[in-house]
């Protein structure tokens, strides 16, 4: 009996042995292929700019030169961007609202973060500020922002976000949503308020757009001493034609459109007044969306019209003030073609940092990826060396006259 008993236990545990062999096998050779794909994924990113505002970079940015290793199980642009969007950040922060009229008749919603206990800049008047441009349909409460300011009051800066009007949840009194005008009037305010206090422009997707928009019509008399922008859209028509690809449209394209409608369809009662609302509620697209409400609303025949005069790459060259951009190689939004990297090889006041993987505003790295990461590391090193080392990066950049602080 005792033997019979010892047999059905060495028979069963063969049997474990037999079945976990391949399985953890299979593991093995899971993880290993995760780590191998993860490591030779990871790259340093390609940095196009002038000599000396790589040197500068590399001096005091040194994230630029570092290995950017992507999560493993996050495969391609499209999931980077899709896993993102669910992330969401444990940061706290609390704002100060002001609302500020506009010439036009409308408001602008504006959350700060003044950071009256700044032990590095205590005297307020001429506390760094950084003004934050959240992107289409984004306000001060986004995942990338909250994380963002956290690193800059850490750094003893202020910080002040600009809602896009009707996207911070305050009441639209004019048609206009998305306004370029709305970065000068912003930036005209803050340094009204504090004209000793640099500031600083760090925009993301559409709020890149804004800013380099507003940085290319200013030139040398841009009230910004320097720029960051994340997934800017250099080119709209090649967004517009990479987004109404199949898989694209199903996953960002029609669900943005979605939102917008949506945005438009709570302030129906002010915009009914100057557009045809019905007809824009039935867009199902951004191209659709931007040819029925945002052309016309913003003044545009065509939105041929509207795409180029907004488009970064062709207004590029009058920008004056250091900026530093990024991007992915396989943003969805921002397709690699259109990079302006030429362009930019020509200009000692642009760099830009492209990543071979990270989709659009994602850049998710590690096994288990949380909301802080290689955006925040780049962000917090750049505004630190603008702010510290204003003086050398102006000469980096080769910028003789020094801007309006």
């Amino acid at each position: 009996m005792l033997l019979s008993l010892l047999s059905l236990s060495e028979l069963w545990t063969g049997c474990v042995d037999y079945i976990s062999r391949p399985c953890t096998l299979l593991l093995s050779l899971i993880t290993a292929s995760l780590f191998y794909l993860w490591g030779r994924e990871g790259q340093v990113p390609l940095l196009v700019c002038g000599d000396g505002f790589r040197v500068f970079l590399q001096r005091h940015c040194p994230v630029v030169v570092e290995r950017f290793c992507p999560t493993p199980w996050c495969w391609g642009g499209r999931v980077q961007t899709l896993v993102r969007a669910f992330i969401k950040s444990n940061t706290d922060v609390t704002y100060r609202n002001e609302l500020i009229r506009t010439s036009d008749g409308g408001q602008i919603s504006l959350d700060w973060v003044d950071n009256a206990n700044s032990a590095t800049h205590p005297q307020r008047s001429t506390r760094p500020t950084i003004l934050f441009l959240p992107g289409m349909t984004g306000n001060s409460q986004q995942t990338y922002i909250l994380t963002a300011v956290q690193h800059a009051t850490q750094l003893g800066y202020r910080c002040v976000v600009l809602n896009n009007r009707g996207f911070g949840g305050e009441e639209l009194l004019t048609p206009l949503t998305f306004c370029a005008a709305d970065v000068d009037t912003v930036v005209n305010h803050v340094k009204e308020l504090y004209p000793q206090a640099p500031l600083l422009g760090a925009g993301v997707s559409l709020g890149g757009m804004l800013l380099m928009y507003y940085l290319a019509c200013k030139g040398q008399d841009s009230k910004i001493v320097a720029g960051l922008t994340i997934s800017v859209v250099w080119e709209s028509f090649e967004t517009s034609v990479s987004l109404e690809q199949p898989i694209n449209r199903l996953l960002f394209n029609r669900h943005i459109a979605i939102n917008l409608c949506l945005a438009v369809k709570r302030h129906r009662k002010i915009l009914e007044k100057a557009i045809d609302v019905d007809h824009v509620l039935k867009a199902r697209t951004i191209r659709e969306f931007d040819e029925r409400f945002r052309s016309p609303i913003n003044g545009y025949k065509t939105c041929v019209d509207y795409y180029k005069d907004a488009s970064p790459v062709y207004k590029l060259q009058q920008t004056k003030v250091p900026v530093l951009c990024l991007n992915a190689a396989d943003d969805p939004f921002s397709p690699k073609h259109a990079l302006p990297v030429g362009l930019v090889q020509r200009m000692p006041n642009v760099a830009l940092l492209v990543t071979a993987h990270g989709g659009h505003i994602g850049f998710l790295e590690g096994l288990f990826p949380k909301s802080e990461g290689y955006v925040d590391r780049l962000f917090r090193q750049f505004i630190w060396a603008a702010f510290e080392h204003l003086e050398e990066l102006r000469e980096a950049c080769n910028i003789k006259e020094h801007l309006t602080e």
